[in-house]
């Protein structure tokens, strides 16, 4: 099993460009880290203020881990939070099944 992060970021007014570049930024080394198995950002086509971002971990280690990379702490908590952000919200799961994707029968 997984450990799935469903997120929705909102900018404040203003800001959607930039939380653009710093989840650009953020992608690379996200997906490079030894616990994270999918890592994908996606903007909404009706409100472009509005983000969701779908991550999938090995585990919960592998998602503390994540939270505290260097990339994330400096472009997520030291930028994003407390300059970009107008909300964020968080719903944490796991996969059902034997493997990441599967379900079990």
């Amino acid at each position: 099993m997984a450990y799935v992060v469903a997120a929705k970021w909102r900018a404040h007014p203003g800001k959607a460009d930039r939380l653009l570049d710093v989840i650009q930024e953020m992608t690379p080394p996200s997906r490079a880290e030894s616990g994270c198995l999918f890592y994908q950002a996606q903007r909404s086509e009706q409100d472009p203020d509005l983000f969701f971002l779908y991550e999938q971990y090995a585990d919960l280690a592998g998602y503390e881990a994540h939270m505290d990379s260097e990339h994330f702490t400096r472009l997520v908590k030291q930028e994003a939070i407390p300059e970009l952000l107008a909300d964020r919200e968080r719903e944490f799961y796991e996969t059902i099944g034997d493997d990441a994707g599967g379900l079990s029968s």
